[in-house]
């Protein structure tokens, strides 16, 4: 039995972290996991600055209230839903989540959790498991499932490689580069048509 395990942000939806450094025009809050392979070393980062500029829950929550999902994204997700199981693997957190879970008709989500303060502070940060996409998808297959993925960065590379078929999306020039033999898509037709192969 297949599941597709799938990444968030810039493969379903637009990236959390950079719609909101534009909108607060901070623009060191642009570095995702495309730029940063240690998570844990962004996230303290990111949560620096926000502590420096008096940002917290409520302010990245008004941002992500007006963000959609990708065009095509949820269509390609209920197309890919009729076929078979989908989980989306993200290293973003529930409260950001939730909102375009919703506008994506509520497809299965594993992520991570933030710990708030009772001023709206975001003081840290609760990862669901270690190496979450990699570890996840290892225990996917030691319940007896195949898993195809797919992700657009260093942090889905572990769930790529370790699966029957994975596929980059949207993902850099340098990933690219770096791992030739993954094939690399830019359309959500074409994943879709890469994934069906695979199942």
């Amino acid at each position: 039995m297949n599941i597709v395990c799938l990444d968030m942000e810039g493969v379903i939806t637009p990236e959390i972290w950079i719609a909101f450094s534009k909108e607060r025009n901070i623009p060191e809050l642009s570095r995702t996991t495309r730029d940063e392979p240690d998570y844990d070393k962004l996230m303290k980062w990111r949560l620096g600055i926000l502590k420096e500029h008096g940002l917290g829950l409520k302010e990245i929550q008004e941002t992500i209230s007006h963000i959609d999902p990708l065009p095509g994204a949820k269509e390609f997700l209920d197309e890919l839903r009729s076929l078979t199981q989908v989980i989306i693997l993200s290293d973003t957190f529930e409260q950001f989540a939730m909102p375009l879970m919703k506008k994506l008709g509520y497809p299965t989500l594993f992520c991570n959790s933030l710990v708030v303060a009772d001023n709206g502070e975001i003081t840290d940060y609760k990862i669901r498991v270690e190496k979450s996409k990699l570890t996840t998808v290892k225990g996917l297959q030691a319940l007896g499932f195949e898993t195809i993925a797919s992700g657009d960065s260093y942090n889905d590379l572990g769930m790529i490689l370790a699966s029957k078929a994975g596929f980059l999306f949207r993902s850099t020039e340098s990933i690219k580069k770096d791992y030739p033999d993954l094939p690399a898509y830019e359309t959500f037709d074409d994943l879709l048509a890469a994934i069906k192969k695979a199942l």
